[in-house]
């Protein structure tokens, strides 16, 4: 049981702080300028051989 406690209080603190970290980092990666032609190229890619 002290194994249980021990891990969902990881969990419920440091867990959450690298998923907030994780998640800030990945909107930040997806919006960042130079990203627009990248998006634009991989949504046309389904299309490319119509």
């Amino acid at each position: 049981m002290e194994t249980y406690t021990a891990m969902r209080h990881f969990a419920d603190s440091w867990g959450l702080l690298a998923m907030a970290i994780f998640f800030v980092a990945a909107a930040i990666f997806a919006f960042r300028p130079g990203s627009r032609k990248s998006a634009d190229d991989a949504a046309r890619i389904p299309f490319k051989e119509d």
